[in-house]
């Protein structure tokens, strides 16, 4: 019974198996992630002279054909380092504090308003911290645009783009767009993870299913769609407001985040901010079946009770 308490209360354990389930999901589904990123690009401020409009999957076909399979993981390695950080810390933190709001020892015991709450909260902590290496996965994400019009990309990797950034924008520029990014994994981790936790709870609260996998595949189904309808525009908002760079002059094309909202709007209609819409839902669902059925495999394996 001791034991059992050490295991349910080692924190480093249960960041250790989230980071490592969040790396394996990122890796399987970091094609999608980068498709959806060059749609949320495409035809920015109203631009569209010598821009090929293209749907999801030509997108996704046209990035492996004039980039080659390796333009298809341009910025894997920010984003693994960013789940690392990222995701550990939102799931751990919407635990501790589900944990702390619960009447009783059971942790289901508080409303769906409240997880939701505690779902948004954890995931701006997440982000906040994780924002840095977001913001290099998304330039280098982007820099695949130049590469295929014969330019050089603006970073050789992920070190010099840390680099780069510091050295023309100061430290604080590796934070930029943490803003609609804060936003952005509020509305994500309010739909993913109290949605989540709901959709679990109910399933084997009503005799549907048990603890297994099967439930787990039903409630990240669920929890993917809530997301993505709730985060795309702000999604929209923080890919376009981390890419851009200062000119010659030190000026960026949006003052803030509601500045670009309103560019983007005006210049491209308010469907502009579902950019990216089915490669965001077909990557987050694959995402969440493979995060949620890994984490509780391993959470099980490991001796931890389930999410």
């Amino acid at each position: 019974m001791v034991a059992s308490k050490q295991v349910e209360n080692s924190l480093g354990l249960r960041l250790g198996l989230t980071a490592a389930s969040a790396m394996a999901s990122e890796a399987v589904t970091f094609p999608i992630d980068i498709t959806k990123t060059r749609l949320q690009l495409q035809g920015e401020l109203g631009v569209t002279h010598g821009v090929v409009k293209r749907g999801a999957l030509s997108t996704a076909v046209a990035i492996g054909r004039e980039e080659g399979m390796s333009g298809l993981y341009r910025g894997l390695s920010p984003a693994l380092l960013r789940h690392v950080f990222y995701t550990s810390i939102r799931i751990v933190t919407y635990e501790q504090l589900r944990k702390l709001l619960s009447e009783g020892d059971d942790p289901q015991n508080i409303s769906i308003t409240n997880k939701a709450l505690i779902g948004g909260t954890s995931g701006i902590i997440g982000q906040v911290i994780a924002s840095p290496a977001d913001l290099v996965k998304v330039r280098m994400q982007a820099d695949g645009r130049l590469v295929k019009l014969g330019h050089m990309p603006r970073y050789t990797g992920m070190v010099d783009a840390f680099r780069k950034i510091v050295q023309a924008e100061g430290i604080t520029g590796l934070w930029r767009g943490v803003g609609p990014n804060a936003q952005r994994a509020f509305l994500v981790n309010m739909g993913e993870l109290a949605c989540y936790d709901q959709a679990k709870q109910w399933v084997i609260g009503n005799g549907i299913s048990g603890d297994n996998i099967g439930t787990h595949t039903l409630a990240s189904v669920i929890s993917g769609l809530s997301a993505t309808i709730l985060s795309c525009p702000a999604d929209v908002v923080k890919t376009r407001m981390m890419n851009q760079a200062l000119d010659s002059g030190g000026a960026s094309s949006y003052r803030n985040s509601l500045d670009c909202l309103s560019k983007t709007v005006k210049a491209e209609g308010i469907l502009a901010l579902w950019k990216g819409f089915f490669p965001t839902w077909a990557r987050l669902g694959p995402w969440q079946f493979v995060f949620w059925v890994s984490y509780e495999q391993l959470r099980l394996l490991s001796g931890l009770s389930s999410f």
